[in-house]
């Protein structure tokens, strides 16, 4: 009996959704990735030697793809797997490919201009992987559960929208602990904000959370590798300029979001209109 009704206020907890619940999801993931890096990672980061397709291996594919499978156990706990990855209850107009096309044309440009042949197979195989498990646990946390929950409490759109992408550039500010500078880490928050309400036009327009894990799955190894490896064909700079054309967008677009998923709450009570 104890046990049902410790399931039963766990489910009745998360149910009810909200902005303050969705910051609680990030902050635990967070503090149990960080934990698990720490834990788990830091070990093996001591015995990988100078190999960089291992320390992508290491540094970057194994503590995400641990967080991935938090994402997961968590959502299996509630219920939410299918829901989180089914049909969305809420499409978007034309409009919202603006979001979809801008983050993946300055892929295919990063794609384009990076040195494959100074790279090594081994290192872009890594960076793939990581890029997939990135996208995975990442969109998984803030396009599926910071969605999930901002939903559930009746929010419109927009505001599903802004908290969701303020969130998501919130687990970056973290990158002041790894001794990047303040400049840039707000550049930074900045831009995956931005970056953030691309995802979820993604989402809205193709009615699908597989969508925005790929096409965020597809930007940072490409982001990555094109920095450490750039090409001589002129492209580089071209691709370059991705980071201030997402920000315009993404920035811009937000103004224009509308709608709203009335989902019945935990408590039987529906969401004011």
């Amino acid at each position: 009996m104890a046990s049902h009704e410790q399931a039963s206020a766990w489910h009745r907890f998360w149910e009810r959704g909200g902005w303050w619940r969705s910051l609680v999801a990030v902050a635990v993931y967070y503090a149990l990735y960080q934990g698990l890096s720490i834990v788990v990672v830091s070990p093996v980061a001591a015995s990988i030697g100078e190999d960089p397709a291992a320390a992508i291996w290491v540094d970057y594919a194994l503590p995400i793809a641990l967080g991935g499978v938090l994402l997961i156990l968590f959502a299996c706990s509630l219920g939410w797997l299918r829901g989180l990855f089914g049909p969305q209850p809420i499409r978007g107009p034309w409009w919202m490919w603006i979001g979809v096309a801008v983050p993946l044309l300055f892929a295919l440009l990063h794609v384009a201009s990076i040195d494959y042949a100074r790279a090594g197979p081994g290192v872009v195989i890594a960076w793939l992987a990581a890029g997939l498990c990135i996208g995975f646990a990442e969109e998984t946390l803030t396009r599926g559960v910071v969605v999930k929950l901002m939903r559930s409490a009746g929010y419109r759109e927009i505001s599903v929208a802004a908290v969701s992408s303020a969130l998501f550039a919130a687990l970056h500010a973290g990158n002041l602990l790894s001794g990047q500078d303040l400049l840039s880490t707000v550049i930074q928050l900045v831009y995956t904000f931005a970056f953030g309400i691309c995802m979820y036009l993604t989402l809205r327009v193709t009615g699908n959370l597989i969508w925005p894990i790929l096409l965020h799955a597809s930007t940072d190894p490409s982001t990555s590798l094109m920095a450490a490896y750039p090409a001589d064909n002129g492209l580089a700079g071209v691709a370059g300029l991705g980071n201030f054309v997402v920000i315009f967008v993404g920035l811009v677009l937000l103004i224009f979001i509308r709608g709203r998923v009335a989902e019945p709450r935990a408590d039987g009570l529906t969401p004011d209109a």
